[in-house]
């Protein structure tokens, strides 16, 4: 029987190498590609067509949310499984809407991770225990029409600003980074702060945290 194929998408080197050893000991999980970064999950992703992807949320370059968009897009029968440090509700609601067919804490046991690849490439969902309970609170607080409001929605371009912005990205930067002139990184940024109604920097960064779109810092245990 052929071996799960699997990629690991994840920015922090000790953290992918630790995953990396987890799976190799496992005889039906292959690793086929290591990204670093959200551009290069789907760029392997296209080369690999792996059957999951372990997808970290807050990837440099591209995040982990816009990255998953696009790869099943391209690769509709890929499952990701979304990894994060955080359970905040609004992590998990954001990878569920880009598609992704689980999500996992960083915290998560290594019997976990490889139970939940074998799950997700078998057709199914995976969520860890703790995130578990925060859908089953927010379907009660939904129930009884409690359910927060969505934000405005960004476009691909917009989301892509908003990330270099609250990586400290000038906008020199972040116009070199993708590849547009200067004048239109400043009307995306004006375009964000209209929709998002926040007039600064820091707001915008904080807004991007919130939304799982960068973490403000990661505390990782693999055990």
């Amino acid at each position: 029987m052929k071996p799960i194929t699997v990629l690991l998408a994840e920015d922090h080197t000790i953290v992918r190498e630790g995953f990396r050893k987890i799976l190799e000991l496992e005889k039906d999980l292959e690793v086929v590609g290591e990204a670093q970064n959200g551009r290069e999950a789907i760029a392997l992703a296209a080369k690999f067509h792996p059957a999951v992807v372990l997808m970290d949320i807050a990837m440099p370059l591209l995040n982990g949310l816009e990255a998953t968009r696009q790869i099943l897009k391209e690769l509709p029968k890929t499952r990701v499984l979304m990894l994060s440090a955080h359970s905040d509700y609004a992590y998990v609601e954001n990878a569920i809407e880009a598609g992704a067919a689980g999500f996992l804490l960083k915290q998560t046991s290594a019997h976990e991770v490889c139970r939940a690849i074998r799950e997700v490439q078998a057709g199914k969902t995976f969520f860890s225990p703790a995130i578990t309970k925060h859908l089953a609170h927010q379907k009660t607080l939904d129930r009884n029409g409690q359910s927060r409001n969505k934000g405005p929605e960004l476009t691909l371009r917009e989301m892509e600003v908003l990330q270099l912005i609250a990586e400290g990205k000038a906008n020199k930067q972040t116009a070199a980074e993708l590849g547009i002139g200067i004048k239109t990184v400043e009307k995306h940024r004006e375009h964000l702060m209209q929709k998002l109604d926040i007039h600064d920097t820091a707001g915008l960064t904080r807004y991007a945290i919130s939304a799982g779109i960068i973490e403000s810092s990661v505390q990782v245990t693999i055990t």
